[in-house]
């Protein structure tokens, strides 16, 4: 499935949310059996045309999470390609034992769409943040989590999750004009990461949003003559061992960036796969921290987790030296 340039530039300026609701009109050209849920989130997901245009395959539960997975896993058991969209930590959390149930343990096969992932709601507070949907949902069997880093890769998500063997939760992060990394067409696959540059000294690993950080990062190392390889591991599960291991050889240090809790996300999942490989370079974390601190817009929050390029670099310098 393709875009044209100008559209993607367009959807990019919306963030990946409007991108995902406006995709769907194409996607059901594609996929005669899909259905799309919501939970009161049609204007927030970009679903309004979609509602309107083709309200036999829209249904509207209403604030009630659980019975949004409820639903979706009844309509997938009889065939029809489900999508299941609302608010991030209202996706996972607040539904999390039905996600286990019927989608994990049943095998129901449902595509979830966290919106607004991360801290890019932080002027809302905790409740609305999602630092824990990677670190919950990664425990529960059958369930694939991808974190696309751009409008064009979200579109891809979602396209190889409804043809995808199992349940897949694609977290959308950032907010409006979101940063176009792939400016062409290429391939994407669930479980496969992608190497974006290459670099002799060290590693970062990112998705999501911080891709784009990453990416600055590493035009700031080049500055003091330290070139970092850049891999895109979309999906955190499954994760791309292969790719995480031949990328961690070698290198004078390795680096996860995310954002999410530091614990039980991209970071951890790196960490595990190179625990079981002999080498001696140190991985160090840059995510969410540990804890539920005051709120504030999302450049405030970003900040106040030392995710922006600059300190990622301070410490980063500091560790490698």
């Amino acid at each position: 499935m393709k875009f044209e340039d100008k559209k993607i530039k367009l959807w990019s300026q919306l963030g990946q949310r409007a991108a995902f609701g406006l995709a769907c009109l194409e996607l059901e050209k594609l996929y005669p059996n899909l259905l799309i849920l919501t939970s009161d989130v049609s204007t927030s997901a970009g679903l309004d045309r979609f509602r309107k245009q083709i309200p036999e395959k829209y249904i509207e539960v209403g604030i009630s999470e659980q019975n949004l997975i409820g639903v979706a896993s009844g309509l997938a058991s009889e065939g029809h390609n489900v999508i299941t969209t609302t608010f991030s930590p209202f996706q996972t959390l607040r539904c999390c034992e039905q996600i286990k149930v019927n989608l994990g343990y049943m095998k129901n096969k449902v595509c979830m769409v966290g919106l607004a992932s991360g801290v890019v709601l932080g002027s809302l507070g905790y409740t609305h943040c999602s630092i824990e949907d990677i670190g919950v949902l990664r425990s529960i069997p059958n369930i694939s989590i991808i974190s696309p880093a751009d409008v064009r890769e979200t579109i891809k998500s979602i396209v190889a999750a409804l043809s995808h063997s199992e349940s897949v939760y694609i977290r959308l992060t950032g907010g409006s004009n979101n940063p176009i990394i792939y400016n062409e067409d290429y391939e994407f696959k669930i479980g496969k990461a992608i190497r974006l540059k290459e670099g002799k000294d060290l590693t970062i690993y990112t998705n999501g949003s911080m891709v784009s950080v990453a990416l600055d990062v590493r035009s700031k190392l080049l500055k003091n003559n330290i070139e970092a390889e850049i891999i895109n591991v979309h999906t955190v599960k499954p994760i791309d061992e292969e790719t995480v291991k031949k990328s961690a050889n070698n290198k004078r240090l390795l680096v996860s960036i995310e954002e999410h809790n530091c614990i039980g996300g991209l970071g951890s999942a790196i960490s595990e796969v190179i625990s079981n490989i002999d080498i001696n370079s140190k991985l160090i974390y840059f995510g969410l921290q540990d804890s539920y601190t005051s709120s504030g817009d999302y450049k405030y929050m970003l900040e106040r987790n030392g995710l922006t390029p600059e300190l990622i670099v301070q410490k980063i310098l500091k560790n490698i030296n």
